[in-house]
């Protein structure tokens, strides 16, 4: 999850509060900068007309940054289980479409939008805190949801880099979409991240662009 960062305000107090209530789900205690806000998105492939979803919101700092990128045309949906921060996202973005949900129901919430398939995923989930039974139900959905050719891009914090949960995660993704296409270091980020870009190729191992 995360939040914009412009200081500890309000909406970095309600971070840290459900973060208290919710630390394995939530998964970071401080907000994200504005710079891994742009690097999550700065590269993005997208078009007029494009499909575009983002795992674990939060309250938008990376929503933020899609909001004022997107083509004409594109189609958002955001998907939280936090019903605090749904209700947030939806007052600051009332032109975009969030449904209060598990990402591991992925398909279904994308198919009951006309979303399918999905021309590119980023997520705040934190992975390397969750059930591995989870990560791999919810990389299943992904893998199935994606176009071929269709980008997913997420962080994992350095010092958590090494942690074994970290290295399974990107055992998982590597499984089903070969090494990430790019990793990019955001420094400036409390903690340091690493933004991780992967391409879903398409069958036989081709990639395909759109």
């Amino acid at each position: 999850m995360n939040v914009e960062s412009t200081g500890f305000g309000a909406e970095g107090l309600l971070f840290l509060r459900q973060f208290l209530r919710s630390p394995r789900t939530v998964g970071a205690i401080a907000p994200s900068s504005r710079f891994l806000s742009r690097a999550m998105v700065a590269g993005l492939e997208s078009a007029e007309g494009c499909n575009v979803a983002e795992f674990g919101p939060g309250t938008g700092s990376f929503t933020a940054v899609l909001a004022a990128t997107l083509p004409p045309g594109a189609r958002y949906l955001g998907i939280e289980r936090d019903s605090v921060f749904t209700a947030v996202l939806r007052r600051r973005f009332p032109g975009l479409s969030f449904v209060c949900d598990s990402v591991e129901n992925l398909l279904e919430v994308a198919r009951a939008s006309c979303l399918l398939p999905l021309d590119a995923v980023i997520s705040g989930l934190p992975f390397a805190g969750l059930p591995r039974p989870v990560t791999r139900s919810i990389l299943d959905g992904l893998a199935a949801a994606l176009r071929d050719g269709g980008s997913f891009t997420t962080f994992q914090y350095v010092h958590t880099f090494g942690f074994p949960a970290a290295i399974q995660f990107r055992r998982e993704m590597r499984h089903r979409f070969g090494p990430p296409v790019s990793r990019k270091l955001v420094p400036l980020n409390l903690p340091t991240a690493f933004v991780l870009r992967w391409r879903k190729k398409a069958a036989g191992g081709r990639q395909e662009d759109r």
